[in-house]
């Protein structure tokens, strides 16, 4: 259930930043990060596309729901990834908001867009990263992956 909050979490925080405006954020800090670094890779985005390309990303990580439920190992390393870049995109808004600003010509008046989310986002992220401890603690290889999909992951 944990990775489903997770999703869920997700989808809940793709909606906030974009009725928040996040890219009016992200790119302007994009822009000013090329400035000083330019060998880093980050895009630009537009709406539709940036829109898109999550909404695609969340389905994504619903449909590997199927494979935790039936405790395939492989999801594992997936499972702690995506817990742990949401973790990081959860401090990465909290952090925006506290300091009110990404970048030094980047500021944000108020909460940075995304951050009413963010708290659920990491309670979610957190909450599935301590399942897939608990559950490879409860599990040993001996027992089969079923064991560890009825254990939570």
């Amino acid at each position: 259930m944990a990775w489903v909050a997770l999703c869920l979490a997700l989808s809940l925080h793709v909606a906030d930043e974009a009725l928040s405006g996040f890219l009016a954020v992200y790119n302007p800090t994009v822009l000013a990060l090329r400035h000083e670094m330019p060998w880093l890779p980050l895009p630009i985005f537009r709406f539709e596309a940036w829109l898109a390309g999550l909404i695609l990303a969340s389905l994504l990580m619903f449909s590997l729901s199927v494979f935790v439920f039936r405790g395939a190992r492989w999801i594992r390393p997936i499972a702690y990834a995506f817990a742990l870049i949401m973790v990081l995109n959860g401090l990465g808004h909290a952090l925006a908001t506290v300091f009110g600003r990404t970048v030094r010509s980047v500021r944000i008046p108020g909460a940075a867009p995304g951050f009413y989310s963010s708290p659920l986002l990491l309670a979610a992220a957190i909450w599935l990263l301590v399942e897939l401890r608990r559950s490879a603690a409860s599990t040993s290889p001996a027992q089969s992956g079923r064991q560890a999909g009825r254990l939570g992951l």
